[in-house]
C-alpha cells in the first residue's frame, strides 16, 4: 500500500515513516511538509493512503478543514488518517464529517497507528482510545448535541475565535466579505447565538480556539 505522509515537523515524519513501514504492508512513497507541498505531491505520485497532520503552516489551505475538503474533492476515493494533537469534540465531529477514516492522537501509543491502518484497509473507522472516550462522554453527558455547522461555517467560526476579522478571513480563503458575513450569520442562527461575545464563548467552550 503506497502511503504519503504530511507533517511540518521532520522528526514527526521520521517517526511516522518508521511506524508505517514496520507494518510490512505499506511503503512511504512521499513526504510533504505542508498543504502546498502535499497537493503538489499528490498530483504527481500515485498514493493509496494519506496520513496527515491537521494544522500546518501554509497559504490558502492552512486551515485543516479546508485542506481536508480539498483532498476529498480532488481525491474522493483515497482514505485519510489524521495524526494530530487536536482532540476537542467539535473538531473531531467536523473532521469526521469530511470523510476522514481514522484519527490518531500524537500522544497515542505506538501500536495505534498500525491498528488504524489495518482498520482503514478493512474499510472500518478508527479513533484513538482517548478520542473515543471524549466522544462517548459528550454523547452521554445529558446535553443535547450542538447544532452541526457546515464545514465552511465551522471554518469561519474557528478563524473568528483565533482573532481574525471577517475581512481577513475573506482574504485568507479568497472569498467575498459578503460570503464570510453570511456564513458567520448562518452559524449564529444555527447555534441560537445573537452576539459576537456569545459566538466567541461558544468557540472557546467547544475547543475551537485552540
Amino acid at each position: 500500500m503506497r502511503v504519503i505522509i504530511t507533517d511540518d515537523h521532520p522528526v514527526v515524519r521520521i517517526g511516522l515513516r518508521m511506524l508505517i513501514e514496520s507494518s510490512k504492508t505499506c511503503t512511504v512513497v512521499g513526504e510533504a511538509e505542508g498543504p502546498e507541498s502535499l497537493f503538489s505531491l499528490l498530483s504527481s505520485t500515485p498514493c493509496d493512503l494519506l496520513i496527515t497532520d491537521f494544522s500546518m503552516p501554509g497559504n490558502q489551505q492552512a486551515d485543516g478543514l479546508k485542506m481536508l475538503s480539498m483532498v476529498r474533492r480532488h481525491y474522493p476515493a483515497m482514505p485519510v488518517i489524521l495524526v494530530t494533537m487536536y482532540a476537542n469534540v467539535a473538531t473531531l465531529r467536523a473532521v469526521l464529517a469530511q470523510g476522514v477514516m481514522a484519527i490518531v492522537t500524537k500522544s497515542a501509543s505506538a501500536t495505534e497507528l498500525p491498528m488504524a491502518i489495518k482498520s482503514v484497509v478493512e474499510g472500518r473507522r478508527f479513533l484513538s482510545e482517548c478520542l473515543r472516550g471524549a466522544l462517548a462522554q459528550a454523547d452521554t453527558g445529558g446535553q443535547p448535541h450542538p447544532p452541526l455547522l457546515s464545514a465552511k461555517e465551522h471554518e469561519v467560526v474557528r478563524m473568528l475565535a483565533s482573532g481574525m476579522t471577517v475581512s481577513e478571513i475573506a482574504v485568507h480563503f479568497q472569498r467575498s466579505v459578503s460570503t464570510i458575513s453570511k456564513q458567520k450569520n448562518m452559524a449564529m442562527i444555527r447555534l441560537g447565538i445573537s452576539t459576537d461575545v456569545g459566538l466567541f464563548a461558544y468557540a472557546r467552550d467547544s475547543g475551537m480556539s485552540l
